[in-house]
């Protein structure tokens, strides 16, 4: 700013300056006029923001932050959802102490991983409405709180019942924080840099792989399981702090969702889920026919009430649009191959390969330093190279990690293993973020929390699915079941590239065409 530029003001309409107004609703709490004015400067490469459409989002938002303001945003969305991963992952581990102090059997345990799961999905797609809604920054911030409140919950649970309830909260709490987090990122990075955010969440994912069986093992070795949730306390205080004061405020919706369409929502997906489940398992046939009815019948219902919703809290009016559609069914099959993988990993060393369980976990691994790895590449070519190419290649090289795995030797090595399986998780990080990316931008403006909804949905729903078909397979196939759950990865990963690499058909016609 020059001497001849007047001062910044701030007014009811925004900040001014003599970059152009920027709306209050979009400035983060507790920015400074120089981050505001920062944001908005055409000077040093940034784009003025308020002064042209191209360079806002809905509602008049600018099209993204810059400087200090960026940096504080993104570290509230980062510890957010390492604080979502790492919960996960840390309460596996502690599942045999748990069941040990609470005097309850091994498979009655599981409820404490399947509470947060199931919770977590089936709330995924009601609370990024409420998103849209409230304001993204605002559920972010009441995700945190709920994500504390239910973990001092858990570590005070003196019953199986009380610790499953309050992990069940917990789960709410990580679906406000992750069902909005690539919104939030949206509004954080402007357009034309959005892979380079994704790229920062997608270093989070693997960090909170890698750090929550480590982490959960040094607690347990110095002291006991509730502790594994008195530890969110403080690093949850942070995250509120930073998500209060730095995240961008986007411009709420002036209606709220419809309670109903919550509900069946959460029925429809919740029946699905189960009874999908049950069927896996081989349990009772009869009642996985009526779950899965019901969830049918829940979710016709609540496509056909929401028709004609400009903001449907189901958002299937997304996938009309070709782009968005093809991401989706890419990002879905994906998941559904990495799960085929991963879940079935740790019996393919133990019964397999004769590994024991601490080496099969630090095995493990390898794919979270892929994931890691993977980072310093779509943080570079993410907003260069097209998603069609990008994620098609990488989803091969997870194939060829995956076929790798397969032709392994019958007494194979721990680095022979451990390249293998982060190869695989390499080239899975190297489709997500380009996939993730095309996802967002496909969806129309004023949509970015359903797009974000879907892009989780995308992920947990092909999760959930390839467990599923690893039960049904181990179930089915006696002999070296593993083997063919990695046959089955290959086979979704494959599938999954020729989804995605179906987006370069449709750009060669648009050449033709023009």
């Amino acid at each position: 700013m020059t001497s001849a530029d007047p001062a910044p003001s701030v007014s009811a309409a925004g900040v001014s300056s003599s970059a152009g107004t920027l709306p209050v609703d979009a400035v983060p709490a507790g920015a400074s006029t120089a981050d505001v004015v920062s944001a908005g400067a055409s000077s040093g490469g940034a784009p003025s923001a308020g002064t042209s459409s191209a360079n806002t989002l809905s509602g008049g938002v600018p099209d993204g932050l810059y400087g200090a303001a960026r940096a504080r945003a993104m570290a509230a969305v980062c510890l957010s959802i390492l604080l979502a991963l790492l919960d996960y992952a840390i309460a596996n581990v502690a599942l045999p102490d748990i069941a040990a102090d609470l005097r309850t059997t091994a498979s009655e345990t599981i409820w404490v991983v399947n509470a947060y799961q199931l919770s977590s999905i089936v709330s995924l797609l009601p609370l990024a409405a409420v998103g849209a809604w409230l304001g993204y920054a605002r559920l972010c911030v009441i995700g945190v709180i709920l994500f504390m409140v239910s973990s001092v919950g858990c570590a005070m649970a003196p019953t199986l019942l009380v610790l499953a309830l309050a992990r069940a909260v917990q789960g709410l709490g990580a679906a406000c924080m992750l069902g909005v987090n690539t919104a939030l990122i949206r509004f954080i990075y402007p357009k034309k840099e959005l892979g380079r955010g994704i790229s920062l969440n997608m270093l989070m994912v693997g960090l909170g792989l890698a750090l929550g069986p480590s982490v959960a093992g040094v607690v347990l070795a110095f002291t006991t399981w509730p502790w594994l949730f008195w530890i969110n306390i403080p690093f949850g205080a942070v995250a509120l702090f930073l998500a209060q004061t730095s995240l961008p405020r986007s411009q709420p919706r002036s209606e709220m969702p419809d309670p109903l369409c919550a509900l069946l929502c959460i029925v429809g997906l919740g029946a699905l889920g189960l009874g999908g489940d049950g069927f896996a398992h081989g349990n009772n046939v009869l009642s996985n026919i009526a779950l899965l009815a019901g969830g049918v019948a829940a979710t016709v219902t609540l496509v056909r009430h929401e028709a004609d919703l400009a903001q449907p809290i189901l958002p299937v009016d997304l996938l009309r649009g070709g782009g968005f559609r093809v991401a989706f069914a890419t990002g879905l099959l994906g998941y559904i191959a990495s799960n085929f993988f991963l879940i079935s990993l740790p019996f393919s060393l133990n019964q397999h390969f004769g590994w024991s369980a601490t080496a099969t976990g630090l095995l493990m691994t390898s794919w979270a330093a892929g994931l890691i790895l993977s980072t310093n590449v779509t943080k570079r070519l993410a907003d260069r190279i097209a998603a069609g190419k990008m994620s098609s290649a990488g989803l091969l090289m997870t194939a060829a990690g995956f076929v790798a795995f397969r032709f392994l030797p019958a007494a194979p090595g721990a680095f022979d293993i451990a390249w293998r399986i982060a190869v695989a998780g390499f080239g899975f990080g190297v489709f997500q973020v380009p996939n993730n990316r095309a996802m967002m931008l496909s969806a129309p403006a004023g949509r970015e929390g359903g797009a974000s909804g879907m892009v989780q949905v995308a992920r947990q729903g092909g999760q959930t699915l390839g467990a599923m078909a690893v039960a049904l397979t181990l179930r089915l196939v006696q002999t070296d079941g593993t083997m063919t759950c990695v046959d089955g990865g290959i086979l979704f990963a494959v599938t999954a590239a020729l989804v995605s690499a179906s987006r370069l058909l449709g750009v060669g016609r648009a050449r033709m065409a023009g």
